[in-house]
């Protein structure tokens, strides 16, 4: 494992900054950062133009790319199955619970898939274009950037069964040794699940996910609680939609840990992360430096991304993101 030293632009929604920090790199014999500098030299800006403008658009669009890539990766592999739509001979991901009426961004997918194909035909995998469009949606709400390995090819069929499993997504009610247990099956560590989950600076969550934390839990600050069930009844309103990180929901900070040290996750398993337990002092770190979340989460993310990956003949690379070849 070589570590080098990466200049990151954090280009904030109103601001910006410059940061150097220290990302390790977590390459591979068979991904590289420069796998398409020849083949197809344009793929990454053409990935983030497209995923830019979408988020300019639609600010939310960031988390929901970003969250694809996890769906992605967590369930067999960073392969792009999650793309899949159903065929005849296999039911895909997208129906699985975790999934169904919340993964997005599929058009934005769609989007870059067809201008690459345009440019540099069957070249780009649509899994590194999930790679990559997460990336370029943390930058673009002022996360930090890192240097996407590249190579995936795309899987052939994809799996229901496996991605309703909770060993392969948490669920949003896990307690804390549940959720340890599924990031340390898939070789993480608990500082590097941390910094993952601490991608909830961003995104929104549907009432359906956090009702029962709202109504019954006791870990929850009583203000935050209240202010919650307003778009939040204790019947009905399952998809009302609320931001995992209120304080600054269209930016990619530490916020979401100040929110948890003020027992203001709001997901059950975003408070288990400080609850007593072995996660609170890194919690706690992050809450006091971002520059050490954002270094974390950018080590984390690259070896989330080294997840299984289909290289040399294995797989495909599609034509269609969304079916295969």
């Amino acid at each position: 494992m070589a570590i080098e030293h990466s200049s990151v632009k954090c280009s904030f929604v109103y601001s910006s900054c410059f940061l150097v920090l220290l990302v390790l790199n977590f390459s591979s014999a068979q991904l590289s950062a420069n796998f398409y500098a020849k083949t197809c030299p344009k793929a990454l800006y053409t990935i983030r133009n497209v995923v830019s403008n979408a988020v300019v658009k639609e600010h939310r669009m960031g988390a929901s790319l970003l969250r694809l890539h996890f769906h992605d990766c967590f369930v067999n592999g960073c392969d792009a199955s999650v793309l899949l739509d159903d065929t005849s001979s296999f039911t895909g991901e997208k129906g699985a619970g975790a999934n169904v009426n919340s993964l997005r961004g599929f058009d934005v997918i769609d989007t870059v898939k067809t201008q690459l194909e345009s440019i540099c035909p069957g070249v780009v995998s649509c899994a590194d274009i999930l790679a990559v469009a997460a990336r370029d949606s943390v930058v673009a709400l002022g996360g930090p950037t890192w240097n996407v390995q590249l190579g995936r090819r795309d899987s052939t069929t994809a799996s229901l069964d496996d991605a309703n499993k909770v060993a392969n997504i948490p669920s949003p009610a896990m307690d804390l040794s549940d959720i340890i247990t599924v990031f340390t099956n898939k070789g993480f560590t608990t500082k590097e699940m941390v910094a993952l989950l601490g991608s909830h600076t961003i995104g929104q969550a549907r009432c359906l996910t956090f009702r029962n934390r709202v109504y019954n839990e006791t870990l929850i600050d009583a203000s935050f609680a209240t202010s919650l069930k307003t778009n939040c009844p204790i019947t009905l309103g399952d998809d009302n939609l609320t931001a995992l990180d209120a304080s600054s929901p269209i930016l990619f900070d530490n916020g979401y840990f100040h929110n948890l040290v003020k027992n203001e996750g709001l997901l059950h398993s975003d408070q288990q992360l400080f609850s007593g337990g072995s996660t609170d002092s890194q919690v706690s770190a992050y809450r006091a430096n971002f520059i050490t979340f954002f270094v974390d989460f950018a080590n984390a993310i690259l070896k989330m991304g080294n997840l299984s990956p289909l290289t040399g003949n294995n797989g495909e690379i599609r034509t269609n993101c969304r079916k295969v070849n």
